[in-house]
């Protein structure tokens, strides 16, 4: 008998100003446990201001993740413009709600915005930088093809200093 837990379909759909509702939904501690936790109510309110202008800017994308046929929004993800190591590069994140968690929701939509980047055509590189200890985040990079590069610092929340694993996706390469 097929897992049906693992027969989600999701859509990608441009962060919109509507989408404010679901930010404060993903603004939880348990959400946040690998990224400094929460963020202040001003904070919150200037990150979806920049999710609603990042496409308008040229500089990335962000998206909601919508569960069909349901429509029901469940998560984000996106990609930005990021210097890294002396080169522009996108850099991806996502999250997805706890109760939908461990369902292929994520990777789903991760696979949709890197063809969102791919057809952009702007940058070679995508990178994640997921925590050390976030082993679902990680395996999410290694499900989509992106090739571990190392374990490296990186600052997020500005002034914390968090152990990350550097997962690159060349983004000119053909789909195996």
């Amino acid at each position: 008998m097929p897992d049906e837990t693992n027969t989600c379909q999701v859509r990608i759909e441009p962060w919109a100003e509507a989408d404010l509702d679901l930010l404060y939904r993903l603004n939880t501690p348990e959400m946040l446990e690998h990224l400094g936790g929460p963020e202040t109510e001003d904070e919150l309110l200037a990150r979806h201001k920049r999710y609603v202008e990042i496409e308008r800017k040229g500089t990335g994308r962000m998206f909601g993740i919508l569960l069909l046929p349901s429509l029901e929004a469940v998560g984000n993800i996106g990609y930005w413009e990021r210097n890294w190591q002396g080169e522009t590069v996108y850099e991806t994140g996502w999250g997805v709600l706890p109760a939908y968690q461990g369902k292929g929701i994520a990777t789903m939509a991760a696979a949709a915005a890197i063809a969102s980047a791919k057809n952009e055509r702007k940058h070679r590189y995508m990178h994640a930088f997921p925590s050390v200890d976030n082993p679902a985040s990680n395996a999410i990079c290694r499900k989509l093809g992106f090739q571990f590069v190392a374990e490296c610092s990186f600052e997020y929340p500005p002034g914390s200093i968090m152990r990350c694993n550097d997962w690159r996706l060349d983004l000119n390469a053909s789909v195996v």
